[in-house]
């Protein structure tokens, strides 16, 4: 009887483990890996900034508009914390006037590829699409494919499957929400065009922590909440950069170009670097 009791209490004890594994494996999945797990790095120093990175930000003929806008962005911080390099294919979603577009297409060089993208512009919108169209009509941006597309097009990412290095989202990841467009379909082709170990690159402004997608019409988001639906496309978390914070933002107001004035380019923002496994 005592060795029967006994194989009793181990097969309940081994149960009891097994439920407890099971119960923090799923806590696990529910709560990704967030900020407080992967610490924020300091702005990288100016010295070790590669020079195709300086190259391409200090270019004497980049337009005039996009260098006042340095200040406030860091051009030179996001291409380098996002490991920008000479020969990589790279794609720039919700592209804008192409800033962005156009530092990555300087920054991969004539061996490199970048695919800008952006969906069809409403009336209201169409001098940003003119800009955007001007812009790139310039021979320094040769290797860049513009793409027209939707969010919910099949081919708004038209990269090969594999096939790319970098995808960035610079200030638009909270449109995304705004807009309703289904960001676990925009996730899963970033995912499918991304190579293995290929980088998901995500520049946003800061809402209260914990607000989750409550001030989207101050267009600012949630790092969390960002954070978790990124992870739940299979990504990894694997770096953060502090280059853009500025904690005196009370994050109370919008920072949409139209209404934000001489505060652009001052709202705290978020720098993340995501990983394909």
């Amino acid at each position: 009887m005592t060795k029967r009791r006994v194989s009793v209490f181990l097969t309940a004890g081994v149960m009891t483990l097994v439920v407890v594994t099971a119960i923090a494996w799923a806590q696990a999945q529910q709560n990704p890996t967030g900020p407080a797990a992967v610490p924020e790095s300091a702005p990288i120093a100016q010295d070790r900034i590669p020079q195709p990175i300086r190259n391409a930000v200090n270019a004497t003929d980049r337009p005039a508009t996009d260098k006042n806008l340095d200040a406030g962005r860091q051009p030179e911080q996001m291409l380098a914390f996002f490991g920008i390099q000479p020969g990589m294919k790279v794609a720039d979603l919700w592209a804008g006037t192409g800033y962005s577009t156009e530092l990555l297409a300087r920054a991969v060089g004539a061996s490199g590829k970048v695919d800008s993208q952006n969906p069809p512009f409403p009336p209201e919108f169409q001098m940003i699409a003119q800009a955007w169209t001007d812009r790139l009509k310039n021979p320094t941006l040769k290797n860049v494919t513009a793409v027209s597309k939707p969010f919910d097009a099949a081919d708004f990412l038209p990269a090969p499957p594999g096939s790319l290095d970098v995808v960035v989202i610079n200030m638009n990841y909270h449109d995304l929400v705004l807009r309703n467009i289904d960001r676990a379909k925009v996730n899963a082709a970033v995912s499918q065009a991304l190579k293995s170990g290929g980088a998901y690159a995500i520049v946003d402004h800061s809402a209260k922590d914990g607000s989750g997608v409550k001030d989207i019409e101050l267009h600012r988001i949630d790092e969390q909440f960002l954070i978790n639906e990124v992870q739940k496309a299979g990504f990894t978390l694997v770096a953060r950069s502090g280059a853009l914070r500025h904690p005196t933002d009370d994050r109370t107001w919008s920072t949409s170009p139209r209404v934000a004035g001489e505060r652009r380019g001052t709202s705290d923002r978020f720098m993340l670097l995501f990983k394909k496994p």
